[in-house]
């Protein structure tokens, strides 16, 4: 199993299979607007920024499953992270990434992964970075800023 053999929700309600990431290096993030760690959305921005042409994204999955630090529907979570916090990669639907409704892309990246605490998401800006074969290379833990990854993505993308 892979990241290509799951379809995801973007945040108009459009199925998107994710199977069109098919050799690119992913970083996977679940995020929320309001969280304390919601800075770390500029250095996404500057990732997606630096390597974009030379085959990364990032999927962003917004979840207001953490101290509610994400409400908003998804054409308004959208709308935050373009105005906000400038993003020019796009937010997909709300999710849950833990418990009984958690969804399936976040069920296949913690079995596939394990941190100090265990499978679970703890919370929001954990990551995921996945190869270009859609599998999971290393899991990030929320504090881990974004420009840490950066070694980790160009060696991926070579």
């Amino acid at each position: 199993m892979t990241l290509y053999d799951f379809k995801v929700k973007n945040a108009d309600g459009e199925v998107i299979d994710l199977s069109i990431y098919r050799g690119k290096v992913v970083l996977v993030v679940n995020t929320a607007v309001h969280c304390g760690l919601a800075s770390q959305y500029q250095g996404l921005e500057t990732l997606y920024q630096q390597y974009q042409k030379q085959g990364f994204a990032i999927l962003d999955f917004p979840s207001n499953q953490f101290a509610n630090q994400s409400p908003e529907n998804d054409k308004e979570t959208a709308q935050i992270c373009q105005l906000k916090f400038k993003n020019s990669f796009k937010p997909f639907a709300k999710i849950d990434v833990n418990g009984k409704n958690a969804d399936p892309v976040f069920q296949f990246l913690k079995n596939s992964t394990w941190s100090l605490f265990g499978r679970a998401i703890k919370w929001n800006f954990t990551k995921f970075l996945i190869t270009k074969e859609g599998k999971v290379f290393k899991r990030y833990a929320p504090p881990v800023l974004p420009t840490a990854i950066a070694p980790d993505i160009a060696t991926l993308l070579k």
